[in-house]
């Protein structure tokens, strides 16, 4: 029988969260990526809602969720999500997060062991994987005021089009427009200082997580992403990595019916 999708909102301490919920069933909370918000996961929900209880929130001071002039971290966007779980009476939840929504999730279930069942996780941040320095420098150096790297890109834009060199640059400036406009998650992944970010890192802690963890990357995907589901891999006691194919870093909205599967095996 199909279940009508149902936008709520509800007010906590830390301030309003919207979400998106249907179906019925075991509980599913989707957690967005760093430029995205809940309504990522509505085609990977999709497939799901005849089976699950599926929720859909945005994170705090993202999306439809209220923007409050805090100091972010991700300590405060866990507390915001317990909060809401509670508010929901959601005592065990199967927690599905990409990128950010990765990092918040596995926090939450090392804090709170015993409230969920399992991690499905998708180019999960929080782990020092890859070349993470490298990819704040570039954030930073792409966000920094004056907009120097801005007026350089441009600048050259001509000429590295004349010698077919442009696509680096796309990605740069495609990256850089990304960042402007969500300001919670550059603060949150580039915009805080160093030790604050190392300092609430998961590597450490991920040996002791209980819940069993499903990393799921594309084929194609970034090197970036993939080494950031390795790190994972390597560091939960309970965790299996599968390759997508075809898939890239959009998993959710590329090939959501893959997605929906697997999430669906591990969830039974």
């Amino acid at each position: 029988m199909y279940s009508p999708l149902r936008n709520s909102r509800v007010k906590l301490s830390l301030g309003h969260i919207f979400w998106r919920e249907v179906g019925r069933g075991p509980n599913l909370v989707f957690l967005h990526g760093s430029w995205d918000d809940g309504s990522q996961w509505l085609r990977t929900i999709e497939h799901l809602s005849p089976d699950f209880q599926c929720f859909a929130p945005d994170l705090l001071g993202f999306g439809d969720s209220e923007h409050p002039n805090v100091n972010y971290s991700i300590a405060l966007e866990v507390e915001c999500l317990a909060q809401y779980l509670d508010a929901l009476n959601l005592q065990e939840v199967y927690l599905i997060g990409d990128s950010l929504g990765g990092w918040v999730a596995a926090s939450y279930a090392i804090k709170y062991p015993d409230r969920v069942q399992g991690l499905v996780l998708l180019a999960p941040e929080g782990v020092n994987a890859g070349n993470q320095g490298g990819r704040w420098q570039t954030a930073s150096w792409l966000i920094a005021q004056p907009p120097l790297a801005y007026w350089l890109l441009r600048s050259i834009y001509p000429i590295a089009k004349l010698l077919r060199g442009q696509n680096q640059i796309d990605r740069l400036l495609n990256f850089r427009q990304q960042l402007m406009q969500s300001p919670v998650a550059v603060q949150l992944l580039f915009g805080r200082r160093r030790s604050e970010i190392t300092a609430e890192l998961v590597d450490e802690n991920l040996p002791l997580l209980k819940a069993p963890v499903l990393l799921l990357h594309g084929s194609e995907d970034t090197p970036a992403a993939l080494s950031l589901c390795q790190s994972y891999a390597a560091l939960a006691p309970n965790a299996e990595l599968q390759s997508l194919s075809p898939g890239d870093s959009n998993l959710s909205q590329e090939v959501p019916d893959i997605v929906a599967n697997y999430i669906r095996q591990f969830a039974n």
